[in-house]
């Protein structure tokens, strides 16, 4: 039984422009100091980048198979057994990978110096939306990570 509160997850409302609970997320982790007028600037004007180069591809198709290419299906977590601390391969839960995606897209963003956050944005996921990139190598690492594990995936409970 654990001793901590159980999590109440709050709803999240849909974004104004493209009725999204998607992106209402990705302007959630993008905003810092309460500005949520700022990060949907970025959000909206990174969107609106995606297409303009005059593809016909719609910009939010575009946003969510960014988001779909750079979710991880398995991650290792630390287990300590028997005194010794094994990384054992899960599967993650459809809420985390998206977390770990969103958050992987943002910070490799954020490391691209230089360049305004919106410019660097939708760059970082033009980039994931190609099955490249960042985030993309991120998963792919991950990926490996868990590969490289599986002999103590018997650890899992």
């Amino acid at each position: 039984m654990s001793r901590r509160k159980r999590v109440i997850h709050k709803p999240v409302l849909k974004d104004a422009r493209y009725d999204s609970e998607l992106v209402a997320h990705l302007i959630n982790k993008i905003m810092l100091s309460g500005k949520k007028s700022l990060a949907e600037r970025i959000v909206y004007s990174a969107i609106d980048k995606l297409n303009e180069n005059g593809e016909a591809v719609d910009p939010l198709e575009l946003f969510t198979r960014a988001v779909e290419n750079a979710k991880p299906r398995v991650e290792v977590k630390a287990r300590r057994v028997g005194g010794a601390t094994y990384q054992v391969p899960l599967e993650v839960a459809p809420g985390r990978s998206e977390a770990l995606a969103m958050r992987w897209l943002i910070t490799f963003a954020r490391n691209r110096k230089g360049t305004p956050m919106h410019v660097a944005l939708a760059n970082e996921l033009k980039d994931a939306a190609g099955n490249q990139g960042n985030a993309v190598r991120k998963r792919d690492d991950v990926h490996k990570q868990a590969q490289a594990n599986r002999a103590f995936a018997h650890f899992r409970w």
